[in-house]
């Protein structure tokens, strides 16, 4: 059975898109049957009232003692725009190990030229600098979905890396930007302010705005691989895991490496899986033997 045909504007169409409504299931009350802003409202807000009745038929305290507590303000706010992106954006994830033994290596030697003091500088600072070689290389990665009927998506020049920082609201994704033009020790303070921000509700709501892609890490609490979800209107987001020691063979040889895991979640309208992987394969590339002396000063 064919779907029926649709009278409306690709304004009405995106905005139906953002908030998760199938257009060919809204009636239209216009002429002619043509679909307002007004119909994809009163559309969701039927389907809010059908999910109402649906509720459960029961109270949880009827099982036991329950203690209600509000939603932090933050969570509210994510909870809609997940969902979101849960339910409009076909994910696909990769998932895969890069070899960080060197880079770590040299991280951990970083001095201070006139104190002669170790710099502590996060691996962050280079999984940003690597992912932002990698965009380059890879636009597509580097785009949103603007008018998805008409075959459109907007290539970014910019390199605006969304940062997802833990705080005791909930979590929150500030945008790093032009990362690509600033060195390890930059971002690495950058890292610390924006991140400080955060946690004090200091930052400006403007700064979670205009992303290129996200990196969320897991890194500094546990963890291996896992599914991030693409932070809408950006087309993928990374997931970092916590580095670990193995055997791995190098070389013909069994040797302790350093590895880093990582989840790669992609928009399969946009990015297909050989893509996704050969994306991978150079975000390893570049966070391996011999990137990381090359960015760090």
């Amino acid at each position: 059975m064919s779907e029926k045909k649709i009278f409306t504007t690709p304004k009405v169409r995106k905005f139906a898109r953002e908030l998760g409504a199938n257009i060919y299931k809204v009636e239209g009350t216009e002429r002619k049957g043509r679909i307002s802003e007004d119909d994809v409202k009163s559309f969701i807000s039927s389907q809010l009232n059908l999910k109402k009745e649906k509720k459960n038929e029961f109270n949880h305290s009827e099982f036991g003692e329950v203690e209600i507590k509000d939603l932090p303000r933050i969570k509210k706010i994510a909870a809609k725009h997940l969902a979101n992106s849960w339910k409009t954006i076909p994910h696909v994830t990769n998932h895969d190990e890069a070899d960080v033994t060197e880079l770590e290596n040299f991280r951990n030697s970083l001095t201070d030229q006139l104190t002669g003091e170790i710099k502590k500088i996060t691996p962050l600072a280079f999984i940003i600098k690597a992912l932002c070689a990698s965009l380059k290389k890879f636009p597509s990665f580097n785009s949103s979905i603007d008018d998805i009927d008409n075959g459109k998506i907007t290539i970014k020049k910019y390199f605006h890396i969304g940062i997802a920082v833990d705080t005791p609201n909930g979590l929150m994704v500030p945008k790093l930007r032009n990362a690509d033009s600033k060195n390890i020790s930059n971002i690495s303070k950058e890292l610390k302010k924006i991140s400080e921000e955060c946690r004090n509700l200091k930052i400006d709501k403007k700064e979670f705005l205009g992303g290129s892609m996200t990196i969320t890490s897991l890194g500094g609490i546990g963890g291996t691989f896992f599914t991030p979800i693409i932070n809408y209107p950006e087309v993928a987001i990374l997931g970092i895991g916590k580095l670990s020691k193995k055997q791995v063979l190098n070389n013909g040889k069994f040797e302790i490496r350093t590895m880093l895991p990582i989840s790669l979640s992609y928009d399969h309208r946009i990015i297909d899986g050989a893509e996704a992987s050969r994306f991978n394969n150079d975000l390893k590339e570049n966070l391996g033997k011999n990137f990381a002396y090359k960015l760090a000063i």
